[in-house]
């Protein structure tokens, strides 16, 4: 993704579209995974610790990224693809924790079940994780 193109996103969301915010979204774009905030930091050495998180607390209030309890103790970060701060997620997809390598990975063609909630309850959001050992890791 260019830096054009993170410029439309974070604008599109509502964010205003600073250097930092524009590497950040970058990087969690050029991901091939869901990222923790230890990895973005080591991924973005021009920005300090404070300056990534103040803007990924920025995307998540914007719902420009999901955010991940990745099946360990921690959260990881993925760049959203809805339009707007306003639509409805039309990226959410199932995710694989890799509990001997502690990688979580998309796995976007798998499909989400449906899930009927009791009269009353109003679903924001659903994170489905499975927890297992990753193809890489199954070798060893």
């Amino acid at each position: 993704m260019s830096s054009e193109e993170c410029s439309q996103l974070l604008a599109s969301h509502g964010v205003k579209p600073t250097a930092n915010r524009i590497v950040v979204a970058k990087t969690l774009a050029a991901a091939d995974r869901p990222m923790s905030l230890t990895e973005l930091e080591y991924k973005i050495l021009s920005i300090d610790k404070s300056g990534v998180f103040r803007s990924l607390s920025l995307f998540r209030e914007h719902h420009l990224v999901h955010v991940l309890e990745d099946g360990g103790d921690g959260v990881r970060y993925e760049l959203c693809h809805s339009h707007d701060e306003h639509q409805q997620d039309d990226d959410q997809h199932v995710h694989f924790y890799c509990e001997r390598c502690q990688r979580t990975f998309c796995l976007p063609a798998t499909p989400i079940p449906s899930v009927q909630l009791p009269d009353g309850y109003l679903m924001q959001s659903i994170n489905y994780m499975v927890k297992g050992t990753c193809p890489e890791c199954s070798k060893h």
